[in-house]
Order: structure tokens, then C-alpha cells, then sequence
């Protein structure tokens, strides 16, 4: 008699969790013999295991379709402008030296014009591509980051060093002021990638001739990298939204991005147990708080 009640009760707990109604605290323990609490434990880390599967698949499929959405535009103008370089150099062709001078000159601008916008939506395209790899392997753990304890100097230089031609085009000039030694633990490669990422927003959201400031703050747990600009500044009902995949302000619509930056940044930091903050206000500038933990943690 004891024999099918058990065997009745770990059938029904087997039929639960193939309907994907199994709940752990439907059973209690206590009541339970040590066979079916081992088939419990079991069912239950099937479950856990099953979401956690579901949930990636879930965050590989909202991937999938952002590349598809945000390659669209791009790849429309390659064409566009392709197609229409091939008319400018069809009529060079049929027309040749029959064209006076003016009209050739005019002719060999308008190329030089649609050159420019295939190489500019070619390398906004390359960037887009290689900024969703890089979150589809941190998001899919394809890549893990390998935090240790290490100078924090470095990893500011060689940051400032990667941005500092494209913010000499704009004439803006990057002031480190950390002339410390300290250290913290985090993997060098991606969160120099993180920093970079919110060095290029600086620089991008910054006026001609202007100054961005990098410095560092030290506290017991954390060491605080800050980077403070004199951009346009953000909203505050914005600041919690710019972290997000794709979000872009619409008073920066114009402005070259996709919105991909800040998220990578934030995901980096989160996979080294730290964080990132941002303090602003609109027409006073910006200022980025990257949180690098001081000792190792255990994954949380």
C-alpha cells in the first residue's frame, strides 16, 4: 500500500513538471520519504534549469531581431547611394569629353559626395555589427570576463589614448587629473571597452574647443572613474532610460550613434560586480561614474 502511494505521488510530481506547472513548495518535505525528496530536488533543479534555457533563448531571439531592425536603414542607403553613383558614372561614360568643363567638375563632386556616404553608412554598419557581436557574447556568456587586481593608471591612459584623434578633430582636449597608484580588480579588455564607450559619448555630445575631465575617486569598496563633460546634458527623466539597448534622446536623434554604447558599458561593469552611474542636468554637461570593485567578489 506504502509502495503505490509513493509511486502515485512521484508520478503526479513527474506529470507536474511535464506540464510545466511543478512548483517545489507544492510538496512538503515533511511528509515526503527520502526517495521522493531526492525526485523533488531533482524536479526542481530540471525547472530552474529549463527557465534559466528559456530565458536565454528568449534574450538570443530580442538579439536576433535588433540586428535585423537596426541593419535595415543602413544597408537601404548602401544600395541607394550605390545605385546612384552607377548613374553618375554611366552618364561619365556616354557623354565623356563632350561635357565642358564646369559640368565635369560638377560630375566628379557629385561621386566624391556619394563616396563619402557609402564609406560613412559602411562603417556605421561595421560598428553597428561588431558592437551586437560583442553584446550577444557577453549576453550568451560566450565570453567571460576575467577580473584581477590591477592599476587603474593604465587602463586610463590607453582609453584617453584610443579617443584622443577623434576628439582632436573637434578640438576638445581630455584632462586627466588621477596621478595615483591605485588598483582594482577588473578585466582590462572589456573595461577598457567600457570606458571608451563612454569617452566617445563625451566627445561626441561635446562642443568644438571644449574640455572633458577624467578623474578617479577612491572609497573602501570601489574605485570610481569619473568622466565629466560640458555637453548638452541629459533630462532626468532620461537617466534612467539611456541605459537601455538602442535608446537614443530625441534631442540627439540627429547626432551619429545607434544607442549601444552606455547598455555594452553598463553589462561590462555588471559582469566585474560593479556599476555605473550618471549625474546631469540639461545645458550643464555630464558626468559618468564607472564603479570597479576594490577586492574580488563571488559572482552575485
Amino acid at each position: 500500500m506504502f509502495g503505490k502511494k509513493m509511486e502515485g505521488r512521484l508520478e503526479q510530481m513527474l506529470d507536474d513538471a511535464i506540464a510545466g506547472r511543478f512548483r517545489e513548495s507544492d510538496y512538503d518535505e515533511s511528509v515526503l520519504s527520502r526517495v521522493e525528496c531526492k525526485w523533488k530536488q531533482f524536479l526542481g533543479s530540471s525547472v530552474l534549469s529549463r527557465e534559466a534555457l528559456e530565458k536565454e533563448k528568449k534574450n538570443m531571439q530580442e538579439l536576433v531581431s535588433d540586428i535585423s531592425h537596426q541593419t535595415k536603414t543602413p544597408i537601404a542607403n548602401l544600395r541607394l547611394y550605390t545605385d546612384l553613383l552607377k548613374e553618375c558614372m554611366a552618364v561619365e561614360a556616354e557623354f565623356g569629353q563632350e561635357k565642358a568643363g564646369e559640368d565635369v567638375i560638377q560630375e566628379k563632386g557629385k561621386k566624391l559626395y556619394l563616396l563619402e556616404k557609402v564609406e560613412q553608412q559602411t562603417e556605421k554598419l561595421e560598428f553597428l555589427i561588431q558592437s551586437l557581436t560583442k553584446l550577444s557574447r557577453l549576453e550568451s556568456h560566450v565570453v567571460e570576463l576575467k577580473p584581477r587586481r590591477q592599476n587603474l593608471s593604465p587602463l586610463l591612459h590607453d582609453s584617453i589614448a584610443d579617443l584622443r584623434p577623434r576628439a582632436q578633430k573637434k578640438e576638445i582636449e581630455f584632462r586627466n587629473t588621477y596621478t595615483g597608484d591605485g588598483t582594482a580588480c577588473f578585466d582590462m579588455k572589456w573595461t577598457k571597452e567600457a570606458l571608451e564607450n563612454i569617452l566617445d559619448n563625451a566627445v561626441k555630445y561635446s562642443p568644438c574647443k571644449s574640455r572633458i575631465k577624467i578623474s578617479v575617486i577612491e572609497y573602501e569598496m570601489y574605485a570610481a572613474v569619473s568622466v565629466k563633460d560640458s555637453g548638452i546634458g541629459i533630462k532626468e527623466e532620461d537617466t534612467a532610460k539611456i541605459f537601455g539597448r538602442f535608446y537614443r534622446a530625441e534631442e540627439v536623434g540627429q547626432e551619429e550613434g545607434i544607442g549601444i554604447g552606455l547598455y555594452l558599458a553598463r553589462e561590462i561593469l555588471k559582469r566585474e560586480n560593479g556599476y555605473i552611474k550618471v549625474k546631469s542636468k540639461p545645458g550643464q554637461g555630464a558626468e559618468f561614474l564607472l564603479y570597479l570593485p576594490t577586492q574580488s567578489f563571488q559572482n552575485r
